[in-house]
């Protein structure tokens, strides 16, 4: 079985013309999930990762698992608001306006080979605020990874100086 057999899509969430990926599926197949996070560590012990950036939040599943797996300190990108230290921040657009990410000052080392984790990769905003609040913490990012791509939400081509792996690639919304 493919791994896309596995994603329940749901139509019409959270709102009426968006196809959901539900990988909630993928997660309670512990076969699927567990060769998934092999794969994926295989890579990124490849590229002689330091340090996993998990985004908020279903990107927390898998670096936290990630960081495990490799024995390299997590670091969280969060929503404005939720980090409780000293942060810094990256605004990035949306459709209609602006939102931000944070991380705490001290998430990265100062050469740190970083993998930025997260479940999506859509427009590509997030994962760009994300690189880039590593790079201003002077992490050297390495791998920029997804469970899936929409690719034709085209957010790869915001991130095309960076290496973007993802295990699933939707080319349509259906």
């Amino acid at each position: 079985m493919e791994l896309a057999d596995i994603i329940r899509s749901v139509p019409d969430f959270p709102k009426k013309g968006i196809v959901f990926k539900d990988i909630t599926t993928l997660l309670a197949d512990e076969k699927a999930f567990c060769a998934v996070l092999h794969q994926w560590a295989d890579r990124l012990r490849a590229r002689e990762v330091t340090r996993v950036l998990a985004i908020e939040s279903r990107g927390f599943i898998f670096g936290g698992a990630l960081a495990y797996e490799l024995k390299v300190p997590l670091a969280l990108a969060r929503k404005a608001g939720k980090l409780p230290w000293s942060t810094i921040r990256e605004e990035y657009a949306l459709e209609y306006g602006t939102d931000s990410l944070e991380l705490h000052e001290d998430a990265i080392t100062p050469g740190d080979r970083v993998a930025v984790v997260d479940d999506l990769l859509a427009t590509g905003g997030t994962a760009l605020a994300t690189v880039k609040l590593a790079e201003r913490l002077n992490g050297i990012v390495v791998d920029v990874g997804f469970l899936i791509e929409l690719a034709f939400l085209h957010g790869r081509e915001k991130l095309d100086a960076y290496p973007v792996e993802s295990f699933i690639t939707y080319s349509s919304e259906a």
